[in-house]
């Protein structure tokens, strides 16, 4: 009887210090994308779709078709935002992350020659800090000092602008948008 009492107590004592981190939850915050909305240039409070968008890292897809889509974040399709992923640099130092944004990708797969699209290159520039979650979450990165620029095709450019949301200071969530495109 004193066997089964102590291993009674044992496997009491077990169940009580065992905690739930030993999964993380898919409820839990990690590493944020970039929240992009894109805007009308004149009107600049009226979200405005970007027609036939095509998304993709630079490096990532090379002229994406209908029947290779691998790479892309958003194929051919309208959009008024966009989540972009950062990629993950050194601690403290100033990392890049380059997207080739399409306007009108399905110009470029007709048959039309004398129609194309649109393409421009957004760039961003920011610190990565790493936040702990937790012992099953470990770390995640939230990201500093946003900086944004854009290089235009031959085309010339479909993107007007760009504004970075004053209140982002830190990007360390999906919830709020931290960057606005004019278009």
């Amino acid at each position: 009887m004193k066997k089964l009492k102590f291993t009674f107590l044992l496997l009491l004592v077990a169940l009580i210090s065992c905690e739930r981190d030993d999964i993380c939850a898919e409820t839990t915050p990690t590493t944020p994308r970039l929240m992009v909305e894109f805007y009308d240039a004149t009107e600049t409070e009226e979200l405005k779709p970007v027609t036939r968008l095509t998304a993709y890292g630079e490096g990532l897809a090379n002229n994406p078709t209908n029947d290779n889509t691998e790479g892309t974040l958003v194929y051919n399709t309208n959009a008024t935002a966009i989540e972009l992923p950062l990629l993950i640099g050194n601690e403290g130092e100033i990392t890049t992350s380059r997207f080739i944004l399409e306007k009108d990708t399905n110009l470029r797969l007709d048959e039309d020659v004398d129609t194309d699209s649109n393409i421009d290159i957004i760039e961003i520039s920011y610190e990565t800090e790493f936040v702990y979650v937790s012992r099953a979450c470990g770390y995640k990165s939230i990201f500093k000092n946003i900086q944004v620029s854009f290089e235009t095709s031959d085309d010339g450019a479909w993107i007007s602008g760009f504004e970075v949301v004053d209140t982002v200071e830190i990007v360390e969530n999906e919830n709020t948008v931290h960057v606005r495109i004019l278009h």
